[in-house]
């Protein structure tokens, strides 16, 4: 408005102008331009008052990074430790730098590998000498520009874990991947049941963050977390925002050793009744998976135990409840 006020006064002291003049001036071609730039002022208001009132805004735009990861699935690289963010009351967010311009670009699903620097003065071995390696899932996305971030539960039994909780930022850790562990294809199922604990709930974020999100994806998700205590469950607000987001496509499910006297949830170990209740039959065949993820105690329980990297044979709830070893993968 006030260049409208401004192009009316300009106007109107020209007219006085020429009523004071003792000898008018010679007559000039009249000009279009003040109409134009008035026309264009109104115009250009007009956008502005319907953007604001559509709530229209534009699109963030990404910043570029280079396709080029910043990881190294042969070597350990050394990458400096920004910040720690305090998650619970044994839990921690630890973030990376990376170089600029660069993210990690892991595939899904897929983990690294970490030891501790060889510039550490306080390396950690084993028993015989050798370096503690031990694999991580990140939590950020993977084309998240400049961090990578692991969510990290403190063991007492875990050594990687308890070297970890004891860096500062500007330590630095020795880390080698992408190290492929199963390549997710959006809608390669109709149902994908997960069966979690603890900090194995990793995995499990970096596929359903992966597929939700994808706007063609049709696949059904259930994820059951098991976990001692309310507290300790890990990432629960995050999953929470993506089950009322995507409530056709994803439902989640709590479950704990130790309830509290507010909790409405199921209580105690990961059973065949849950199983049965929450997720997908094994008559469903090549349509259906089950993944699962948590520590060895009850990995060994709902699926058989691992053979070191080896999927190990199919047992437990899910061989019981007629599962295959086709339907079934072992992070």
């Amino acid at each position: 408005m006030s260049f409208l006020r401004a192009s009316f006064s300009a106007r109107t002291a020209f007219a006085s102008a020429r009523r004071y003049s003792t000898a008018p001036p010679a007559a000039q071609k009249s000009s279009n331009l003040p109409y134009y730039l008035i026309g264009g002022g109104i115009a250009g208001l007009a956008g502005y008052v319907f953007l604001e009132r559509s709530g229209t805004t534009a699109a963030p735009v990404k910043p570029k990074i280079s396709d080029q990861s910043a990881l190294d699935p042969k070597n350990f690289v050394d990458f400096k430790l920004k910040k720690i963010e305090p998650y619970n009351h044994n839990t921690a967010k630890f973030i990376f730098e990376l170089p600029p311009d660069t993210a990690s670009l892991l595939p899904v699903a897929s983990c690294v590998v970490v030891k501790s620097s060889p510039e550490a003065e306080n390396a950690l071995v084993d028993d015989k000498g050798k370096p503690v390696i031990r694999p991580y899932t990140p939590i950020s996305p993977s084309d998240l520009p400049g961090e990578l971030t692991f969510l990290v539960k403190r063991y007492d039994s875990g050594k990687m874990s308890k070297y970890m909780h004891e860096m500062k930022p500007g330590d630095k850790l020795a880390i080698k991947g992408p190290i492929p562990k199963f390549e997710y294809k959006i809608n390669q199922f109709d149902e994908v049941g997960m069966i979690a604990g603890g900090s194995g709930i990793t995995p499990m974020y970096q596929i359903l963050e992966h597929a939700l999100k994808d706007p063609s994806n049709k696949t059904r998700f259930t994820l059951i977390f098991a976990n001692v205590t309310e507290k300790d469950i890990l990432l629960k607000e995050e999953f929470d925002a993506l089950k009322a987001k995507y409530p056709k496509t994803f439902d989640v499910v709590y479950t704990v050793d130790q309830a509290g006297v507010d909790w409405k949830g199921p209580t105690g170990y990961i059973n065949s009744e849950l199983v049965t209740k929450y997720l997908p039959a094994p008559t469903l065949g090549e349509k259906a998976k089950i993944f699962v993820c948590g520590p060895p105690g009850q990995v060994a329980a709902v699926a058989g135990p691992k053979q070191g990297m080896k999927q190990g044979e199919l047992g437990g709830i899910l061989k019981q409840l007629g599962y295959t070893d086709e339907q079934v993968f072992k992070f």
